[in-house]
């Protein structure tokens, strides 16, 4: 199989990110969430800077192979993903259609700025009905980054991707 010739633009490469999903939340892609932090070209090669949604996050691997192996599929040879870890990944990198993503699939996007939240400025609804009658059950839910809530009106259990 020929691969085709690599586009050598931001633009092109980004479309191409833009189908990478988040491994542990396949409703969203690694751009929704915030994660890609730089494309550049050096020589024949491309880079692609990305940053983990949290210290030790276990996705990091899987992300790096499956945009290497999305990146060669276009025909790029020479990849390089470099890990950045400052300025540190916040839920404030999700983007406006991630945070809808989530909340269609059932899981209640951050609900303020991470700063809002350690202000204490922070309303749960729910993805279900839409209620803030909602409590927290466990602050860990099917993954590190999220809370199980439960909703009080529709009685409804769900995961709340907290904010950091």
């Amino acid at each position: 199989m020929q691969l085709p010739e690599p586009v050598r633009e931001r633009g092109a490469v980004n479309k191409v990110l833009e189908t990478v999903k988040d491994p542990e939340i396949p409703v969203l892609t690694i751009e929704d969430m915030g994660i890609v932090r730089a494309v550049d070209f050096e020589g024949d090669g491309v880079q692609v800077s990305i940053t983990p949604t949290y210290s030790g996050c276990p996705a990091m691997d899987t992300i790096a192979e499956d945009i290497r192996s999305a990146l060669t599929l276009h025909g790029y040879r020479e990849i390089e993903i470099r890990t950045v870890l400052s300025p540190a990944w916040s839920t404030d990198f999700i983007s406006e259609n991630g945070k809808k993503k989530l909340e269609e699939y059932g899981i209640a996007p951050p609900s303020t700025s991470a700063r809002g939240a350690l202000l204490g400025h922070e309303a749960v609804h729910c993805p279900q009905c839409k209620s803030e009658n909602t409590v927290v059950v466990s602050e860990f839910g099917s993954t590190a980054c999220k809370a199980l809530y439960k909703c009080q009106d529709c009685l409804e259990p769900f995961d709340y991707f907290k904010c950091v």
